[in-house]
């Protein structure tokens, strides 16, 4: 399955971002994504190890951190690679003394566009 958070409609829960953000390994996650990587990739550069890479990538797709896209590969081998989905995140306390979070988002280059819609395609058939 492919998560994009820019396609969700719901806002974040803050308790989810709040607990991503506060975990070591999944901060150093986000910093090595300089570009779109795989897990592995991610694994090796953080020097941890590959089941915990996929938990804290889960962490981090789940509270809207990072986007999930297909590298489709004509060898039909396809791969999932993960990028940052924001630029920048606000943390607001209302009056009711209730958390709120809100994603300034990148805007998306074509080909991650299509790429986005090559999945949601195949999520569909």
């Amino acid at each position: 399955m492919v998560r994009d958070p820019s396609r969700r409609e719901e806002p974040p829960d803050p308790q989810a971002v709040l607990s991503a953000l506060s975990d070591d390994d999944a901060v150093d996650i986000i910093a090595a994504l300089d570009a779109p990587k795989t897990a592995s990739e991610l694994s090796e550069e953080c020097d941890i190890p590959l089941s915990t890479t996929y938990r804290k990538l889960e962490l981090l797709t789940d509270a809207d951190l990072l986007q999930e896209s297909t590298e489709i590969r004509r060898d039909g081998q396809h791969t999932t690679r993960y990028d940052v989905a924001f630029d920048s995140v606000t943390v607001e306390l209302d009056e009711d003394n209730a958390l709120s979070i809100e994603f300034s988002r990148p805007d998306r280059a074509t080909d991650q566009r299509l790429a986005a819609l090559w999945s949601q395609v195949r999520e569909e058939t």
